[in-house]
């Protein structure tokens, strides 16, 4: 798999702010970070990253400890510079949820909730003129997109 996700520039742009967020530079974080977007990107299990991207589960127990820990979401943030506000657009989109998955116990809230298409969560996103994220939300799927606007 020669080709990569990240050019060298993108790289290195991401990577002061990898580092300012405390993640270690390790000689392997450029391919593990690769390997979290690819997964992102196409949306694969764990278990079939390509093996040029290092053992599945070390690169998953990195990303859920970076999300646990709310790296991810402070990256995102940082990666946002300058958004241009003429205009701002939002949309939402559901996932649906499986039959098992509301229920369970911990700190945080589960966003799952009932709508027409039975449990979901809604993921709503924020974009400026230029079409670049600026903000996410993720709600129940029974949230309408005006209620979370605002915000």
């Amino acid at each position: 798999m020669a080709r990569r996700i990240l050019t060298d520039e993108h790289w290195s742009k991401l990577k002061r702010i990898l580092l300012a967020e405390s993640i270690y530079d390790k000689s392997d974080l450029r391919l593990t970070v690769e390997g979290m977007l690819y997964r992102m990107r196409t949306g694969c299990p764990w278990r079939d990253l390509p093996d040029v991207f290092g053992p599945w589960n070390a690169i998953y127990k990195r990303f859920r400890a970076w999300c646990q820990r709310g790296k991810w979401l402070r990256v995102f943030k940082a990666v946002i510079t300058d958004p241009d506000l003429e205009w701002a657009f939002i949309d939402g989109t559901y996932a649906k949820a499986h039959q098992h998955s509301a229920g369970a116990l911990g700190p945080n809230p589960q966003a799952i909730g009932k709508s027409r298409a039975g449990l979901t969560t809604k993921l709503h996103l924020a974009v400026d003129a230029y079409g670049l994220p600026i903000e996410f939300k993720i709600t129940g799927g029974q949230v309408h997109d005006c209620v979370v606007a605002p915000h």
